[in-house]
């Protein structure tokens, strides 16, 4: 198995080991201590990448909400402006049929 640490993690490993070193404490014992350490902050490392994730999977996924929510917004503005725009061909209808109306009742009379 390979050492998946880096030069850095070992050397500040060791000085931790070496500053909790024993009297009469072997250096096959401070090395194993090290390697622990080392899996220690090794570990934390992977906990705080899931974290970081994690993290960001929520921050995304708010993001999304967020935007989904701003659509529907402007979706509803939309319809909102639409349903305005709609009054204008029902009024010239309306004013058509009473020209018509108008044209039926009095252009007889204009005639006679």
């Amino acid at each position: 198995m390979t050492n998946k640490v880096s030069i850095e993690v070992q050397d500040q490993a060791m000085k931790v080991a070496k500053g909790t070193q024993k009297k009469g404490q072997s250096k096959e014992q401070t090395k194993l201590i090290a390697q622990g350490i080392e899996k220690g902050i090794a570990e934390y490392k992977k906990q705080q990448s899931k974290k970081s994730r994690e993290r960001d999977k929520d921050r995304k996924q708010q993001a999304k909400q967020k935007q989904r929510a701003a659509d529907e917004l402007s979706g509803l503005d939309e319809l909102k402006a639409d349903t305005g725009g709609n009054k204008l061909p029902w009024l010239l209808l309306g004013f058509s049929w009473l020209g018509f109306v108008a044209y039926l009742f009095f252009m007889p009379q204009l005639l006679s």
